[in-house]
């Protein structure tokens, strides 16, 4: 995923496990805040509001999510890529759902 500015990105991530997620957003140009955390209704299942900030020009690395993913971009751009998928582009105001 790359960014063309500075954006922040709004995530709900309905997860059990996420500590690979949380180390690797601590890197260098990427700032992620937990916003609130709650257990779904589904027993071992919770959801996670984060808002994730990346410095202009900042990757972040391939990786994977336990659960969905939604993405909604609050101010720049994204482009985000799925594997398997052609990149799309998003700008704020945009949202993408990602599958598990």
């Amino acid at each position: 995923m790359k960014t063309t500015r500075i954006m922040a990105v709004a995530v709900l991530i309905a997860a059990s496990g996420l500590a690979l997620h949380v180390a690797r957003a601590q890197q260098s140009g990427i700032k992620r805040t937990d916003l609130q955390r709650h257990d779904l209704g589904v027993p071992g299942r919770e959801v996670i509001q984060v808002r994730v900030e990346f410095a202009p020009g900042v990757a972040f690395p391939g990786h994977t999510h336990p659960g969905e993913e939604i993405i909604y971009v609050l101010e720049g751009s994204l482009e985000y890529e799925v594997e398997g998928k052609p990149p799309v582009t998003l700008k704020a105001g945009d949202v993408l759902f990602i599958p598990a």
